[in-house]
């Protein structure tokens, strides 16, 4: 249930409150502003769950919130559809992130490797221009 905590937290509390309630392409000007709101998911859940109309809400425009209606009228309680969604995403994302230091099995090689020599800059007074090897068609045929 949204609550004035909820809305002290909400990243549009700062802003015209007339910004979100748009239409056609402002539209995508409106969503940018949820994006990054610690509040989104469950700001699209209370308009999920309550059939709000109108506006944007939790990034998703009215005619978004109604095609998802549609297509999930199983759902009860969007707050918990949406949260469990979160955090299975939440969790393949950690599982698909790389080690962020070496393998330990390849530590030892890698210990081993001489470091390569670093490469010197070209010298600009010995840098020279390519000279092409052939004329243009158009400068032969004269």
């Amino acid at each position: 249930m949204w609550n004035e905590k909820m809305a002290a937290r909400a990243k549009c509390r700062e802003i015209d409150p007339d910004a979100l309630f748009v239409q056609g392409a402002a539209q995508n000007r409106a969503k940018l502003i949820c994006r990054g709101c610690p509040v989104r998911t469950q700001c699209l859940a209370e308009a999920l769950d309550s059939r709000i109309e109108f506006g944007v809400w939790g990034g998703m425009t009215e005619r978004e919130r109604r095609a998802l209606l549609r297509r999930r009228k199983d759902v009860t309680n969007w707050y918990e559809l949406l949260t469990s969604a979160e955090r299975q995403y939440e969790r393949e994302q950690a599982e698909q992130e790389p080690p962020t230091s070496p393998i330990p099995a390849a530590a030892p090689a890698l210990a081993s490797c001489p470091d390569p020599e670093p490469t010197p800059a070209p010298d600009p007074a010995r840098v020279v221009a390519p000279v092409p090897t052939g004329m243009p068609s158009a400068v032969a045929a004269r």
